[in-house]
């Protein structure tokens, strides 16, 4: 019997994964490597030993340290794009000419700029391109979604997120040798907690509600790390029909204590999902009566991660990838929001200058 993901076999989706860091290592990669549908033909990373060692983890995949050529593989439909975000653009914009389809991981760009530039090579190369929001996919969203369509919380009235994790100065991930946390770098990241966290929450309303954040603002917060960049946040807004949202992200927040939950209320109940936010399977969902203010579990899939679920989705859009929900132009207008909420937040919190000059030019 063959097995469905040898890399000869045609039927199954050929990956190029670029960027072999954390994200990749220990979460994309056993998505793809457990994909029935899925196979990984080539790593390519800068760092030509990272990806020599996650290109071992597939069969008859290969290693490369040049975009083009792993772009080239023979076998490769899709690219996902797991390298730190001021790299996002070149390596998008390679994968697109090379008629790939593109997964590329949030925030789309470090800047406006790149983002915007981003999207038009997308575009312009007529490939199915999406930003890696797993949590569109986590099966506790997705169900949560389903009940909000059919009116289980009568009218919504308000969302709100939390979603925060611990990450000090010299955070390294999980195996990692190396203490380069990249994602305090404002040149790399393009911010801190709120540039690596909020564009989830953001995304995630309008996948829940049908209807993306219209007005927004933000309070940033430099309290505990010591770091250029911010290491808290909360946004609120509002979408057009009038739900408020609120979305805290942290960069502070002791990973003992609870920090992923999310909640959506309605006149006729309230839905509750804690740890679903997050790159792994499971977290509970329960939904509160307003009539009797009794608590009952909803059930979902436990088992599939946001990962999974997304990989799942993108290789059926490669059929038809007019289907595909979530538009880039969609994604690259809620950047530009989460940008235009910095606003002059509190004292000692306003936006770094170099990117409220980017802001201006965008």
């Amino acid at each position: 019997m063959t097995d469905p993901r040898d890399p000869a076999d045609d039927a199954t989706t050929g990956w190029v994964i670029a960027g072999a860091g954390w994200v990749a290592r220990d979460h994309m990669a056993p998505a793809l490597a457990a994909s029935p549908t899925s196979r990984v033909v080539a790593v390519v990373d800068r760092d030509l030993g990272a990806a020599r060692a996650l290109a071992q983890r597939f069969p008859g995949a290969v290693a490369h340290d040049d975009l083009a050529t792993a772009f080239r593989e023979p076998g490769a439909r899709a690219a996902y794009v797991a390298t730190p975000n001021h790299a996002h653009r070149e390596v998008a914009a390679a994968a697109a000419a090379a008629g790939l389809a593109v997964l590329c991981e949030k925030p789309l760009a470090a800047t406006l700029d790149d983002a915007a530039a981003l999207v038009q090579a997308c575009e312009e190369a007529g490939v199915l391109a999406a930003t890696a929001f797993d949590q569109r996919f986590h099966p506790a969203h997705r169900r949560t979604a389903e009940l909000l369509a059919e009116g289980a919380l009568g009218t919504v009235t308000s969302v709100r997120i939390v979603y925060g994790c611990w990450l000090p100065p010299g955070w390294a991930p999980p195996g990692s040798t190396t203490g380069d946390n990249w994602r305090v770098d404002p040149v790399r990241a393009g911010g801190g907690a709120y540039v690596d966290l909020a564009p989830h929450g953001l995304d995630l309303v309008g996948a829940l509600l049908g209807e993306d954040v219209e007005v927004a603002t933000t309070h940033l917060q430099r309290r505990v790390h010591d770091y250029a960049v911010d290491d808290g946040s909360v946004l609120v807004g509002s979408t057009p029909s009038g739900v408020l949202v609120s979305i805290a992200n942290s960069f502070n927040t002791v990973e003992t204590l609870p920090r992923r939950r999310l909640e959506v209320v309605g006149t006729r109940g309230q839905l509750v999902a804690q740890n679903t936010m997050g790159q792994t399977a499971g977290g509970t969902l329960e939904l509160i009566d307003a009539a009797t203010g009794e608590s009952s579990p909803v059930g979902f899939d436990t088992a599939t991660s946001p990962f999974a679920a997304q990989v799942r989705a993108v290789e059926e859009a490669l059929a038809d990838p007019a289907r595909w929900p979530f538009p880039l132009a969609r994604d690259l207008r809620l950047l530009h929001l989460l940008h235009a909420a910095l606003g002059a937040g509190v004292p000692g919190t306003r936006p770094d200058p170099a990117l409220t000059a980017q802001e201006a030019r965008a």
